[in-house]
């Protein structure tokens, strides 16, 4: 990484971290001066001088310092406030505006990459049946309508489309171009996948606080893990980043590329997955490349995560048509720290998104709704009945989704063959998806076309498909088809989530509700069973995601139904209840923890602490540990490069990443030098100086001293040892604090040090 390039989430791993960390001012030689004017932003500078001390760029997998970041800003702020002079007036307007320009551009590009995402998918999912004579580039809806991305809506132009060619009107070759056409898209989807394989370390690479003779490999630890950045929907990865930690490449400008062109392959398989998911990590690259451009969040890792969350709503605003869904979804589902002006910002970011993609027109219906429908008739007190059977069914699908696909994704992809080659097992589904799917007309369609088809009102006499079957007088044929959409569904999507390409559960779950919904519906002819398709769409996807008030949202947007705004929060409140008693974490819980990416949930966190009595003094590492990172400093400040060295290596040994040394006198804490702020003042600015050299952490530099106080925390939070956890949950979660330091009842001397990692693993043990 060049040496001018701001270290952001795109940093490198940690034998890099030399390459791009920020260091102090006090050096006087001419070299350090150098390089702090290359690296370290005028505000770090100033905080150098202040007792919190500076902070070096994050690194990966390590988790942000909120509190620091957020003094960090006050500093750039009075920066900027404090110039004069129309020069000063306008830097002062500019600083008020970012996050309002900001928004606005994250909103704009974002529709413009899901316009040519929609556009792509709807084309080339087709090809599995035929082409368009007329223009080979155009989907089979608007080949026969007349329709055009980009234009006016034309009149339809009936059922009969000449221009639309199928490969063959033979059933069995049909069959076999169909299901051919599907894997080569699949396998082309997960080779685009596998070009954003990355090495990351783990969670705690090395032996953490066991002895290192216990742990296989030796003092180098276990080797980090890999992943695929652009594979799966990216909400859990996003949800970890959001907490505060930091994954490192996964919001770059390749994975956005290679998730677009993925997710269209991805999609045109016909697998259960849909795009709605990527959408979302898809417009959080694009609110993070934004952001790199202004200073006050490239610099800033918290204003970042302020300007991530409100991306976030940019995805579901394009992928649904549903600009305040898309908000409700990043505050209910995605973001940890959600203030308002990150909610008003969500707002215009969604808004400036649903607009633009309105106006690209990628359907060519001129129209946001994807779902129209207009029943025109309204529901009896009695029906309340059946949409809390729904929701029953909802809960219960989701529930059991959940476990199997947990079980899945642990058991079956730990299998050689499966982990080391991830094209081989999307073939084998894409195979499983093609021969299960083409035999039954209602699922042979694109995911989106099965609920748009599924939703259809007939009583107005449609010639839909649907339609027509349901006008038989038998139609135990047309029944069992239903029956077996919803089986198929349910099983194909279990084993297609976590699969190595783009790939969201909403659009899955809500073809198996609205499955089991028109199913419910043809035993209850009082009102159109679209009606309960659309309402068990809801409730499957409750039961899967744990939504609630936001999906209420999506599916009024999503249908421009307001009419059944109450049946839909009857059966999603009743499928979240089922669901949370038969699996208490939903779908992308479950996914970060098969993933192995930390996270914390203040809110299951004070959960799992509240059913037992423990203490603070339960997280104190061992004697043996507390060893290692004590420094005792003597009254002159000053401690030997050679103690520190040994001190930093068994820092490593551990591989925490977030780690540090505690400095004490006798016995009271002092302050807290971070592993990352030690290594780079040991190897690069102290690299000329001897191991025999003192070094200074705390008090007044002098002439010629090897000076890193300025990197030591003089401002250390604390807690007593006999404090009950919930304390702990509490300053964790609403500080987003580093570390705590835990200090003896009564004498208030140090006795431990607790990471933000140790608390997520030691709520990890109590899942367990």
């Amino acid at each position: 990484m060049p040496d001018h390039e701001h270290p952001t989430e795109r940093t490198h791993l940690l034998p890099h971290l030399a390459h791009d960390r920020r260091f102090s001012a006090v050096q006087q030689e001419a070299d350090a001066e150098s390089l702090i004017s290359t690296h370290v932003s005028k505000e770090e500078q100033l905080l150098a001088a202040t007792s919190i001390g500076e902070r070096l760029p994050y690194n990966d997998y390590t988790t942000i310092d909120w509190l620091h970041d957020l003094v960090k800003d006050s500093f750039r702020s009075r920066i900027v406030r404090s110039q004069r002079g129309i020069r000063g007036t306008l830097a002062s307007i500019f600083e008020s505006g970012q996050g309002w320009i900001a928004a606005a551009s994250i909103g704009l590009l974002t529709a413009c990459v899901a316009f040519c995402v929609d556009v792509a998918v709807a084309t080339v999912s087709d090809w599995k049946l035929g082409y368009c004579s007329a223009y080979i580039l155009s989907n089979r809806e608007n080949c026969c309508t007349g329709r055009r991305p980009l234009g006016a809506t034309k009149a339809n132009l009936g059922e009969s489309c000449p221009s639309w060619q199928m490969w063959t009107e033979d059933y069995w070759k049909a069959f076999g171009i169909y299901v051919g056409f599907a894997l080569a898209f699949g396998v082309a989807s997960s080779s685009f996948t596998m070009l954003t394989k990355s090495t990351l370390p783990s969670t705690a690479p090395g032996h953490g606080d066991k002895d290192p003779r216990s742990v296989k490999g030796g003092e180098q630890g276990v080797v980090g893990k890999s992943m695929y950045l652009a594979a799966g929907s990216g909400i859990p990865e996003i949800k970890t980043i959001l907490s505060g930690f930091v994954i490192p490449h996964f919001l770059d400008l390749k994975v956005l590329i290679v998730k677009a062109v993925g997710a269209v392959f991805a999609v045109a398989t016909g697998m259960c997955l849909g795009k709605e998911g990527p959408f979302v990590h898809i417009s959080t690259c694009v609110a993070y490349l934004v952001g790199t451009v202004f200073p006050k969040y490239n610099e800033n890792s918290r204003k970042m995560r302020e300007l991530l969350s409100a991306g976030c709503s940019a995805g579901l605003s394009v992928a649904f048509g549903a600009p305040i869904g898309g908000v409700l979804f990043s505050y209910e589902e995605i973001s940890t720290y959600f203030p308002r002006k990150v909610l008003w910002r969500a707002f215009l970011c969604s808004l400036v998104a649903a607009i633009v993609l309105k106006a690209l027109n990628p359907t060519g219906t001129g129209k946001l709704v994807l779902f129209e429908t207009n029943y025109g008739i309204s529901y009896s007190p009695i029906h309340y009945l059946v949409f809390v059977v729904l929701g029953i069914a909802g809960g219960l699908f989701g529930g059991a989704f959940c476990k199997a696909n947990f079980l899945w994704s642990k058991h079956f992809r730990k299998y050689s063959i499966i982990k080391n080659y991830p094209v081989f097992e999307v073939f084998l589904v894409v195979l499983a998806t093609g021969l299960l799917q083409y035999p039954n007309p209602m699922t042979r369609e694109p995911g989106d076309t099965i609920i748009k088809n599924l939703l259809v009102d007939c009583r107005g006499g449609s010639n839909e498909w649907v339609c027509q079957q349901e006008a038989k007088g038998n139609k135990t044929k047309y029944v069992g088809w239903l029956v077996y959409g919803t089986l198929v569904k349910l099983i194909l999507t279990t084993i297609t989530f976590g699969c190595k390409v783009p790939s969201g559960i909403i659009i899955p779950a809500l073809d198996a509700g609205a499955f089991f919904g028109r199913l419910l519906g043809q035993w209850i002819t009082t009102i159109s069973p679209g009606i309960f398709a659309m309402v068990g769409a809801a409730a499957f996807l409750a039961g899967v995601s744990r939504m609630t008030l936001s999906l209420c949202v999506i599916m009024f947007e999503l249908t421009g139904e307001l009419e059944y705004i109450v049946p839909h929060m009857t059966a999603i409140l009743v499928a979240k209840w089922v669901a949370d008693a038969l699996e208490k974490d939903g779908v992308y819980d479950l996914a970060q923890a098969v993933l192995g990416h930390p996270f914390l949930d203040a809110d299951h966190a004070m959960n799992l602490v509240q059913r037992n009595h423990d203490t603070v003094e339960r997280l104190i590492p061992p004697k043996q540990t507390m060893r290692d990172i004590t420094v005792d400093v003597p009254q002159d400040n000053k401690v030997t490069k050679w103690m520190l060295s040994e001190k930093l290596n068994k820092l490593k040994e551990r591989g925490l990443m977030d780690a540090g040394l505690v400095l004490v006198q006798d016995g009271m804490l002092q302050g807290y030098l971070a592993e990352g702020e030690l290594d780079f003042g040991l190897n690069k600015i102290g690299q000329e100086w001897q191991g025999t050299s003192r070094i200074r952490l705390l008090g007044e530099a002098e002439e010629g001293d090897l000076d890193l106080s300025s990197f030591v925390d003089r401002t250390p939070l604390t807690v007593c040892a006999k404090a009950p956890m919930e304390y702990l949950v509490e300053m964790f979660g609403k500080l987003g604090l580093r570390y705590l330091c835990v200090v003896e009842e009564g004498s208030s001397k140090l006795v431990g040090v607790v990471i933000k990692k140790r608390l997520v693993v030691y709520l990890e043990s109590l899942k367990e």
